[in-house]
């Protein structure tokens, strides 16, 4: 008989490729990892991990039962949604995510309504950016994450998941209060070709999007300085250091100094949140995305 926690910890083996990743993953030290596998090939008699330099590698007994793994485990999940949905109630364990903004824009209230509303539902939420929380949803570490994409540059969404609208979120240019555009009614990317650029993290979906944008423009971005956190971002725009794109969503309070222009091309974000189709019946889910449209119908332009 094949353990469902040992067939979990290979699994984990096969998507995050070593046991540090598996482990982290699973809130498990490595050698618990290690004893777990050590298990599951005295149970069915073949060798599942190979060295591979300081690391390791599924043979291809391995890979063949982790392919397996994953499908019984998907049908472990989807047996636990039917119940829950059958059950009728909101309780266990719900692990959410969101990136920055939207955490600090929704989350408050949408967890709060929801502690408020369903006492026996256990909440952890995190803050992460997109296509983390995409690939924790993915994993089964998380079993809701809030993401964006922008009205040019869709996220792309893996199969196997779900995803409700939130709420379309305007960004604006913000600028020092002296800048030569302040006084604007409205502004276009393009007038700042000359401007150092206050923007997110090399390599983030945000980062990559304004370089994109610029660039489909003909303008060629002066990235002066990079911050994960719009505060932060707004906090270099205050002492003069360059201009950021300033989403609604979370962004109060503007520090002094600052002057937020809204942009002639009607730049938005779209904010929605994403589950895995094996969980969509379960009853916490339907009310943690009621609770998140809830909010965001508060704070946004509902969808």
């Amino acid at each position: 008989m094949l353990n469902l926690e040992r067939l979990r910890t290979l699994d984990a083996l096969a998507r995050h490729g070593s046991v540090s990743g598996a482990a982290e993953s699973l809130h498990i030290t490595t050698s618990a990892v290690s004893q777990q596998m050590a298990k599951l090939e005295r149970e069915v008699g073949q060798q599942m991990l190979a060295k591979n330099g300081r690391g390791v590698r599924l043979t291809d007994a391995g890979g063949l039962l982790a392919e397996h793994a994953a499908r019984i485990l998907s049908q472990v999940a989807l047996a636990q949604s039917d119940l829950e949905a059958q059950r009728g109630q909101v309780v266990g364990e719900l692990r959410m995510s969101a990136f920055p903004t939207a955490a600090r824009g929704l989350f408050p209230a949408a967890l709060a309504a929801l502690r408020a509303g369903h006492p026996a539902l256990r909440l952890r939420s995190s803050e992460l950016e997109p296509e983390r929380g995409i690939a924790g949803v993915i994993r089964g570490d998380l079993d809701l994450a809030v993401v964006l994409d922008w009205y040019n540059k869709p996220m792309p969404l893996p199969d196997g998941l779900v995803k409700a609208a939130l709420l379309d979120d305007p960004a604006d240019v913000a600028m020092p209060a002296g800048h030569r555009l302040a006084d604007r009614p409205e502004v276009d990317l393009a007038e700042f070709a000359e401007d150092e650029w206050i923007t997110w993290g090399e390599g983030e979906f945000c980062h990559e999007w304004l370089l994109f944008t610029l660039r489909s423009m003909g303008v060629e971005p002066i990235v002066g300085h990079l911050a994960a956190e719009s505060h932060t971002q707004l906090a270099l725009v205050a002492a003069g250091l360059g201009v950021c794109i300033a989403p609604v969503l979370g962004r109060d309070p503007v520090p002094a100094g600052v002057v937020t222009v809204p942009l002639r091309q009607r730049v938005r974000r779209h904010v929605y949140v994403v589950w895995r189709a094996d969980a969509d019946r379960r009853p916490s889910i339907r009310a943690a995305v009621e609770a998140l449209r809830t909010a965001a119908g508060r704070v946004g332009r509902p969808v």
